[in-house]
This record gives C-alpha cells, structure tokens and sequence, in this order.
C-alpha cells in the first residue's frame, strides 16, 4: 500500500489506517451497538495483512476497550503498525463522560493507554477535544510527555487554526485528525489549507460518512440500529440531511460500479484527492469490512466521477 510523508514525523504511513471507534461496543455515549472481540481483532489483523501500517484509537472508545482490544491485537507482532490514541474525555464508575484538559488527568490518561495498549511508547498522541481555557495547559503537558519520551509524537483531533495557533507557540503539532467527507467539508477552506501550509500531518476520520455513504445503509437499517448506537441520534441520519445523504450514496454506487469498486471505496477516495489529507482513518468492524475497503487507496477518481457526485 503507497505511504505518504506523515507532517513533521519521521513516519511515512499508508494512505488508510484502521480506525478502532466502533470495535470499543456499545453501552458508552458515542457507541456503535454491540460489537464482539474476536471479530474486532480479527478485523486488526486483516488490516495489517492488507498493508495498513496503523491504527487510530482512543482512551475514550469503548471507555478503554478499544485500546485493549488493539493491544492484544498487536500482541506478540515481530513488526508492529504504528499506534495512535488520543486523551481528553474521560469517563466516571457510571460510564459518564467530560472533558479534562488538565495536566494531571492528560499524564494519568496517558499511562493508563500505555497499560492497555501493552507498549513502552505511543507513536502518535493527540487531544481528543478542543477546552477553550485549558488548550496551553494541555499542550504543555504533551510536549512534556514527549520529551519523557512516553509519547513519540503529539496532534490534535477537531481543533480549529486559532487553537492550534495556540498549540504551536508552545511545541510544534504534529497532526490534526478532523472530520472530512463528501457530507461535511467544514474543513475544506480554512484549516486544512493552513496543516499544508504549516506541514501539519492531517488523517481524517469518518470518510464514509459514518456509514452513509457505504451504499449498503437504508432507512431499515439505521430504524434497527441499537440504541446504544450514536448515529440513531446524528443530524446526518436524520431528516432533511437523511435524503440527500442517501441520494449521493446512490450516485457513489454508480460511480463505484464503473471502476468495479465499491461506493464507500470511492468515499474515501474522494477524501485522498485532497493535497492537505495525508491519509484516512477508516474503519471496520469484520475482516470482511476490511476488506471491502482496503484498495480504495488507488481509486483514482475523474472529473466526470466529480461532475456525477456535484449532479
């Protein structure tokens, strides 16, 4: 799988890693419904077996599931993908969750992702959320972090130029992961131009839509979605947006079938045309999934393709 020069890092990583949000289950605030271990790791496996050299987690999916399961996914691996979590939300014995920006809840969240993910060092550390107030004080504590050398790199997840600006004058941000898709380019004018302009390594998550614009979901489908799963509740899954999301999938479906590629391939291919997007964080809850989506990396889309989505 082709590898792009990842910001300031001295990593090169592929162009789609495996996003690790869903496989945390259900039962928390943001969750995907049930969801059973065996497949999620198996589903890591077939991600590395397919040439993805990371996987994106965080303390927060699955309050600390995800990260175990990762850790036991790469268990043992002569040669290991890189690994990348995040710290800012955490939870409480009821599974509530906050934001906690605070120094010495970052440095107690970062050696509780180390215990789980069973490593000596994260390769990539990131701020979950933004906490206009504490954004220096955070900050702080991951460049601190960083030269202790627990944390190899550090980024920031959904932040905006001020607050990275703010993040800078600190210690230098390695990353940004922000939301990016056919269905929200909130990103698109501003802040992705300003990580190319500032080589800030940029990994985007929720390419597909989460979900939408696979081409396989239905108004039957998200009806019967668990109730512990988040996206019954999104704006995306919901009417007037529900329609015109649905809409463009189908489109994506055909655009899909004349490349003999699937319409969640050519989401996320959409997304690697941007200069700015280093890769794109995707995720899986199956080896089957995985595969369905682990070639869209060399989907080259056309004007014409463009031309049918913007139709």
């Amino acid at each position: 799988m082709e590898t792009k020069q990842f910001g300031n890092t001295d990593m090169k990583i592929t162009r789609i890693g495996f996003g690790a949000w869903a496989i945390g289950g259900g039962n928390w605030a943001f969750g995907w419904g049930p969801q059973d271990d065996g497949e999620a790791i198996a589903a890591m496996h077939r991600a590395i077996e397919n040439g993805m050299n990371w996987i994106d987690t965080a303390a927060v999916y699955g309050l600390g599931h995800s990260e175990e399961l990762v850790g036991k996914a790469v268990k043992g691996m002569k040669i290991k993908p890189y690994i990348f979590t995040k710290c800012g939300l955490v939870w409480d014995e009821k599974r509530k969750t906050s934001q906690n920006l605070k120094a010495e809840s970052i440095r107690k969240e970062c050696e509780a992702s180390l215990r789980r993910l069973n490593v000596d060092v994260i390769d990539l550390y990131q701020v979950h959320w933004p906490v206009d107030g504490d954004i220096e004080e955070a900050w702080e504590m991951m460049a601190q972090l960083q030269s202790e050398g627990k944390v190899r790199w550090i980024g920031v997840s959904n932040y905006n130029v001020g607050q990275m600006k703010k993040c800078q004058a600190i210690a230098p941000v390695s990353s940004l992961q922000p939301p990016y898709s056919l269905i929200n380019r909130d990103y698109e004018k501003e802040i992705l131009p300003f990580c190319m302009d500032n080589n800030i390594g940029v990994i985007v998550y929720s390419p597909m839509g989460s979900g939408l614009l696979t081409g396989a979901m239905t108004r039957e489908r998200i009806a019967a979605m668990p109730s512990d799963d988040w996206r019954r509740n999104s704006d995306y899954f919901k009417e007037p947006a529900l329609t015109r999301n649905l809409a463009l999938a189908e489109k994506l479906k055909s655009i899909g079938k004349k490349h003999g590629r699937s319409a969640g391939e050519v989401a996320i291919a959409w997304t690697l045309r941007n200069t700015a997007v280093t890769a794109a964080i995707v995720g899986g809850r199956s080896a089957g999934q995985v595969d369905g989506i682990s070639r869209a990396w060399d989907l080259q889309i056309t004007e014409e393709d463009l031309a049918e989505m913007a139709g």
